[in-house]
């Protein structure tokens, strides 16, 4: 199994009046997602799952993503995904999914830095995931606990070169 790890894009500022779960990507923050993706496709990304924090700045990351990777499938809100579920939640998500050969998960830190350690069988490792930034983790089993080996890692800024 191929897990792509997606923070969502740059988003709108917390202020008044606008809470957390309703920030949107600004215009900038889709312009390099765009990139980033566009750039992951070429290495022959093609999820069979795409599985989303429900929160507005990733349900759009997702669609982006569905777009870029001509995914046609339905995009899946999760409670697992959301910046303070534990890795763990994760963890137990993926394997319910385990029929599925790439599955796309789009979040938030601060989850993503811890999770993508986790993943790669390494909890005390923290990766310092940017916005917009993938990376694809592969899988032999889905055990117990998670023992992934990183393929690649793409951050907007190499993208947009």
């Amino acid at each position: 199994m191929q897990v792509y790890v997606l923070r969502h894009g740059i988003a709108e500022e917390e202020r008044s009046g606008l809470s957390d779960a309703d920030r949107a990507l600004t215009q900038d923050g889709r312009r390099k997602l765009s990139h980033t993706l566009q750039t992951a496709s070429q290495a022959d990304v093609r999820p069979t799952l795409v599985l989303t924090s429900p929160l507005r700045r990733a349900v759009q990351t997702a669609e982006i993503a569905q777009e870029v990777f001509k995914y046609s499938g339905e995009l899946v809100q999760t409670q697992a995904l959301l910046p303070n579920s534990s890795v763990h939640q994760v963890w137990n998500e993926i394997r319910v999914h385990a029929d599925e050969p790439g599955i796309v998960l789009v979040g938030h830190n601060p989850q993503f830095t811890e999770l993508a350690g986790y993943l790669l069988g390494a909890p005390e490792l923290h990766m310092d995931i940017k916005k917009g930034s993938l990376l694809r983790i592969d899988f032999e089993s889905l055990s117990s606990q998670p023992k992934g080996i990183l393929r690649w890692f793409l951050i907007a800024k190499l993208a947009l070169r």
